[in-house]
C-alpha cells in the first residue's frame, strides 16, 4: 500500500530563524531572496495512505503547518515524546477532532501521556470538562516489547525504543520507512527493527556533539550501518545551511525540508 509522508516540521526546538540571530542561515531563513529550505518550523510529520491521515507530534507550529499543506482532517496522532517543541500544537487538534464520529485516538508512552494530561487538564478532565476540548481518547504504548505494533487502518506502527539524552523516547518503523527525531542514541535492541527500509529519518541536530541529539557525523555513521535505500535529516538547527550541507552528502543522504513530500510501501 503506497504512503505519502510530508514533513510539517523539520526544525530544532527553537525553530529557523532563531529569535534574536542574525547568522547566515537565519538571515536565509528570513529573506524573501534566501534559501526557503533554511526556513524550519518545530518538526512533525504526516502520514496519508488508504484515505487517512495520521500525524506524528503536532508542534507549537502545527496551526501554520496545518494551513500550509491544507490538513483538513486527521485520523490519528502518535507522539515520540513530551518535550514543547512535539506537544504543544495540541490544542490546535480541536476543530479537527470534531468532525471525527468517535474520539480522536491519540498514542503516547507513559512519560508523554501523563505530560499531556497535566498540561491540557482541561480536556482530560472529567469534572470541569470544557465543551469545546478536543475530544481525544488517549492510548498507552507497549514499552515493555520494542517493536510491539499499533494497526492503524491497514497499516502497522511500531515504537522503536530511541535514546534522547538521559531518556528513552519512541521512534516509529512503519512499513518500509522509520522516523528516529530527537535521537542521541539507537540501542543496540532497536537495531533489528531497522533493517531493509527504503526511507529512515534521523535527527541531525548540528555539526558538533550534542548531549542529546545526534549531530551530522553521528547521523552519517547511523546510515552507514542501517543501510536505507535513502535517508533524511530532520531536526536540524541553524547551524547547517541547506545548500551547502547537502553539498558535503552522499546522494542517497538529504537533508528533509519543510514541505517535502515523500512516496513510500507502508503495507
Amino acid at each position: 500500500m503506497e504512503a505519502t509522508l510530508t514533513f510539517l516540521g523539520t526544525g530544532t526546538s527553537m525553530g529557523v530563524p532563531t529569535l534574536g540571530c542574525d547568522c547566515a542561515v537565519c538571515t536565509s531563513a528570513s529573506s524573501s531572496t534566501g534559501d526557503p529550505r533554511n526556513r524550519r518550523t518545530r518538526p512533525s510529520l504526516r502520514l496519508a495512505y488508504n484515505h487517512h491521515i495520521v500525524l506524528i507530534d503536532t508542534g507549537p507550529d502545527f496551526h501554520a503547518q496545518a494551513i500550509r499543506e491544507n490538513i483538513r482532517h486527521i485520523d490519528a496522532v502518535l507522539y515520540t515524546h513530551g518535550h514543547a517543541d512535539h506537544i504543544l500544537g495540541f490544542d490546535d487538534l480541536r476543530p479537527l477532532s470534531f468532525q471525527l464520529k468517535q474520539s480522536l485516538p491519540i498514542y503516547a508512552d507513559t512519560e508523554t501521556a501523563d505530560t499531556l494530561r497535566r498540561i491540557f487538564d482541561y480536556t482530560f478532565s472529567e469534572r470541569e470538562r470544557y465543551s469545546t476540548a478536543a475530544r481525544v481518547t488517549l492510548h498507552p504504548l507497549d514499552e515493555a516489547a520494542p517493536g510491539a505494533g499499533i494497526d492503524l487502518f491497514g497499516a502497522c506502527f511500531q515504537r522503536i525504543p530511541v535514546t534522547h539524552g538521559m531518556q528513552t523516547i519512541t521512534g516509529y518503523r512503519f512499513g518500509s520507512a522509520a522516523y528516529l527525531t530527537d535521537m542521541s542514541d539507537i540501542p543496540a535492541e532497536s537495531i533489528p527493527l531497522l533493517q531493509d527500509l527504503d526511507i529512515l529519518i534521523l535527527d541531525a541536530l548540528r555539526r558538533q556533539p550534542h548531549p542529546s541529539h545526534s549531530h551530522l557525523e553521528r547521523s552519517l555513521a547511523f546510515v552507514e550501518q542501517l543501510k536505507p535505500r535513502r535517508a533524511f535529516f530532520t531536526h536540524i538547527s541553524h547551524d547547517l545551511d541547506h545548500a551547502a550541507t547537502e553539498a558535503s552528502l552522499p546522494p542517497y543522504v538529504r537533508l528533509a525540508y519543510d514541505g517535502l513530500q515523500l512516496n513510500f510501501e507502508i503495507a
